[in-house]
């Protein structure tokens, strides 16, 4: 990061016990050190902020040009667990649809989807 060599150390160091003196010294270079261990983890934290949403970022790109590609080219494992998750997103939403205002039909719902749940054998 910088380039201090041996004899820069030892002018600064001399410097810095001659202008604060031995009782402060210590105390100084401990805060020194302080801001300097924040100021790391802080570009820490923004480097991997930074990484998080590159990859994030990546995913996005690379599901749009699975969908551009119809998702013709999927292994049929795929093809059957993303229609099945598509079939739980509809699930999901009709309820709601159908019956905003009527939270027994909702219940009721639910209550069947833990009965499917416990008897499919596969969970």
């Amino acid at each position: 990061m910088f380039d201090i060599g041996f004899w820069e150390l030892i002018l600064i160091s001399v410097l810095g016990l001659v202008v604060l003196g031995p009782e402060r010294l210590p105390v100084a270079i401990r805060s020194v050190m302080r801001f300097m261990n924040s100021a790391k983890s802080m570009a820490n934290n923004v480097k991997e902020e930074l990484d998080h949403e590159l990859k994030i970022q990546e995913l996005q790109d690379n599901l749009r040009k699975a969908e551009k590609m119809g998702m013709e080219e999927l292994a049929p494992e795929l093809k059957k667990s993303v229609d099945e998750l598509k079939q739980a997103a509809q699930s999901v939403q009709q309820p709601y649809k159908k019956n905003v205002g009527n939270t027994d039909s909702v219940t009721k719902d639910v209550d069947t989807a833990k009965e499917a749940k416990h008897s499919d054998p596969a969970s």
